[in-house]
């Protein structure tokens, strides 16, 4: 599984720790992700997806999984994404 958030693309990052005689070694830097439960009121269900808690605001203040799926374009959404974009299209206009 990537370390990868779906909504915002926020990745690892690497850097150097710094000791204080300043000798540099490589580290990593993880995105906050975490494992949350959205519920989408087009396919009426939860769906579970990995995001960054910045990409959990993001939904959250675009107005729900729903809304910020139909604003969102197609090219700038993970594959995951587009498939629950297509689902809750369909479901939209049936």
């Amino acid at each position: 599984m990537a370390r990868r958030c779906a909504v915002s693309g926020k990745g690892v990052m690497s850097g150097n720790n710094v000791s204080h005689a300043n000798n540099k070694t490589r580290r990593r830097f993880l995105p906050n992700l975490q494992v949350t439960s959205l519920y989408s009121e087009a396919l009426g269900r939860a769906v579970q997806l990995r995001l960054s808690t910045n990409g959990v605001r993001t939904v959250e203040h675009r107005g729900g999984l729903d809304a910020y799926l139909r604003g969102a374009t197609a090219a700038k959404l993970s594959l995951e994404l587009k498939r629950l974009k297509k689902q809750v299209e369909a479901k939209a206009s049936a």
